[in-house]
Order: C-alpha cells, then structure tokens, then sequence
C-alpha cells in the first residue's frame, strides 16, 4: 500500500507529505483524487490548446459579441444570403444607416466580406432554421431581404417569417419567372429579379441615359447627400391629418419636396395637386437632402 501510494504521488508529480499519518482507506481515497484529478488537468489543458489551435476561443468570442449586438437591435433589417446581391444590398442599408443583421450559411463569405464590412453583425447558419431567425430578432425587425441563390430556399425562409412576423415586409430574390408567383403567394411583400432588372436598367440606359443616370447618383455612395422617403398616414401629427397635401408640406417646412402619393388601394399619384387629401392608408413620398430628411423625421418623433 506504501509502495502504490508514493509511486501514484511520485508520477502525478504532486509530491506532498501527510500531516498525519492516513489510514489505508484515506491513501485509496488520496489515490484515486490524485489520479482524477490530473486527469481533469490534462484534459483541460489538452481542449485549451485545441481551442486556440483551431480559433474556436476567437470564434466564441465573435458569436458572444454577435448575440449581444442582435440583442440590442430593434426595428432592423434581417438579411439572408451574402452573396453579391446580399452585399450589395447590405452596402445601401449601411449608406442610409439602418441596422441589419445578416445570416449566412458558408461562413468563408463572411470571412471575405468583413474587411468591407469591419463592424458586421452576423450569424452563421441556415435562414430556414426557424430557431436561427429567431436568434436574429424577427419579433422586432422591420424587414427581411432573403437573397439566396435557389428559389426554393427563398421560398421556405418567405413562409417561415411570415409565420413568425405577420407584421415583417418581406423582400424576396427569384432567379426563375416560376417563383414569383410561388413567392408572392408565400408571403413575399415584394419579389426582385436581379437578371430581368439589370437588363431593363441597361436597355433604358440606351433610350433615357441621362435620366437613369441620375436615378443611379441618388442610389450611389456619390449621392449619399440626397433621399428619398415614405411618410405614412400614422405618423403625421394629428393636427395635420385628412388635410389638403399643400397643408402637410407647409408643416415645420425643412425643404423636402413631394414626389407623390401612394394612395390606400396601393396606387401611386406622381406631382399630386396641392389639393389631394392626405387621408388614412396613404403614403407621402418625399424628396431631399439627407439633412432635410433627418430634420423632417425629427419633427414628426
């Protein structure tokens, strides 16, 4: 018993003497917690240092910042997919400052796009997890832009959101005319096909140059000083409200103008009479500079 004793004390390198003499029961017990416990110690150091060989402490790190950061998020924007159209589209909710928060399977695409995007909020994962959509916050987000390659996934997250928000606007990519229909009646808001869009874009380009250009500047990072904006029904002060447009443009005038209105049934009156009532349902389009459209939001808070 002797013997076992100093070799187990001798070979977990403790090396300590009793400050009484122990019984055979008290060494076993000694025995065994000398064993175990440097068991438990090289284990540890052995997962340590697997996790910083394989940049799992870094990456724990990154996911607990991450989750912090969607916590403290409200009203965002979620986007699937960071592809080339998921970039472009994080690219302009970051020129106009709004939140977002991005979910992407591979997370190489990530790793790529994070020296553009320094402060990215990001999960990585499948959009059509329920459970992920939910760590992205879609009780309090604003809108959804799904823009993965395969319509059929498009599809699935459009029904998943829309089953979990029934407030959300959901913006959905369609590679193929077949899902629009299929998209539309999944619960996608909107639906944008990026090949029919940048032929138009390229045909007008030819027939209205000047024009299209234009449209482009207000949309580029070169025309980050001018925007346009939708001003609902709600959030007009009351005394304002079911006036005449010339009413609700002269209130706390900042120098935004009216391009139009989006009336209740989803239409659109382009350079309406100053007459035209502004009644429940409808939409101010507005226009200015990014000053004037802060300074107008200010005023209706």
């Amino acid at each position: 018993m002797e013997a076992l004793y100093m070799t187990t004390i001798a070979i977990t390198t403790v090396g300590f003497s009793e400050v009484r003499p122990l019984s055979d029961s008290g060494r076993l017990f000694t025995i065994f917690l000398l064993i175990t416990s440097w068991i438990t110690f090289a284990w540890a150091i052995a997962r340590i240092t697997q996790f910083v060989i394989t940049g799992e402490i870094n990456k724990y790190f990154k996911t607990r910042k991450n989750m912090k950061a969607i916590n403290q998020l409200d009203r965002h924007v979620i986007l699937c997919g960071f592809g080339r159209n998921g970039q472009q589209a994080a690219r302009t909710l970051k020129n106009h400052n709004m939140p977002f928060v991005v979910i992407e399977k591979e997370e190489e695409s990530i790793e790529k796009a994070l020296p553009f995007f320094p402060e990215l909020v990001y999960l990585v994962g499948d959009g059509t997890d329920d459970d992920l959509l939910k760590k992205a916050g879609i009780d309090k987000a604003i809108a959804l832009i799904t823009a993965l390659p395969v319509d059929a996934d498009n599809v699935f997250i459009v029904l998943s959101a829309r089953g979990l928000n029934q407030k959300l606007q959901i913006i959905s990519r369609a590679s193929e005319e077949s899902s629009f229909p299929k998209l539309r009646k999944a619960g996608a808001d909107n639906v944008i096909m990026p090949d029919k869009i940048g032929g138009s874009h390229m045909a007008t380009l030819v027939s209205k140059p000047d024009v299209i250009e234009f449209m482009d500047f207000l949309s580029s990072e070169d025309g980050e000083s001018v925007n346009m904006e939708s001003v609902p029904y709600e959030l007009l002060p009351p005394g304002i409200k079911d006036k005449p447009l010339k009413v609700v443009m002269e209130w706390n005038k900042t120098g935004v103008n009216c391009l139009g209105i989006k009336n209740r049934e989803g239409k659109f009156i382009i350079n309406p009479p100053d007459e035209t009532l502004v009644t429940q349902g409808c939409k101010v389009i507005v226009f200015g500079t990014r000053s004037q459209i802060a300074e107008m939001k200010h005023n209706l808070d």
